[in-house]
């Protein structure tokens, strides 16, 4: 098995400068038979379309993938799937933004963007949830927390029920005729 491990230098050379579109890559033979993919710290990390991995990936900040991942996305940060990436796998992160296909459920501590020409296939739970029109999304959603219980409506004793009731039949039968 590889292990692919993707990073960028954050050094002080970089800073005010925009991030380099490209990641800088190196691969490892790796005996485990479940391949974690670490993914270091820093203000963007990029998987081009080129890259596949299967197995976990975990990383901290911003993840853009346009390649193809299979298995689970773990991360607190904010990923964005490209319209390229094709995503088969469990996606636990801060927010998400999917601009390709996902096939695997969404779980988001923050918030879940579905653009225009993405495909979704399986269920979403998040705090904020939006669509745009043409998106496809085919599965079950759980948005926000539930608010405080809501408290039960008291209703009047059943006694008070019959005396409600002749009182609204007597009042209509006074009623004049229109």
């Amino acid at each position: 098995m590889f292990e692919k491990i993707i990073s960028k230098n954050t050094g002080d050379a970089g800073r005010g400068a925009p991030p380099s579109p490209h990641a800088h890559a190196e691969s490892h033979s790796q005996a485990d038979s479940s391949p974690v993919v670490a993914i270091s710290p820093g203000k963007r990390n990029i998987l081009g379309s080129d890259v596949e991995i299967q197995g976990e990936v975990r990383f901290q900040g911003d993840l853009i993938v346009d390649g193809r991942i299979e298995g689970r996305i773990i991360s607190e940060g904010s990923l964005t799937i490209g319209e390229k990436a094709k995503i088969k796998a469990e996606i636990t992160c801060g927010s998400v933004i999917v601009q390709g296909k996902v096939d695997g459920n969404i779980t988001a501590t923050d918030r879940v963007e579905i653009c225009a020409l993405a495909e979704v296939s399986g269920d979403i739970k998040a705090e904020a949830l939006s669509m745009e029109a043409g998106a496809v999304f085919m599965g079950s959603s759980a948005i926000g927390t539930p608010r405080a219980a809501p408290q039960a409506v008291q209703k009047a004793p059943a006694v008070a029920e019959p005396e409600l009731i002749a009182d609204l039949q007597a009042g209509s039968e006074k009623a004049p005729a229109a």
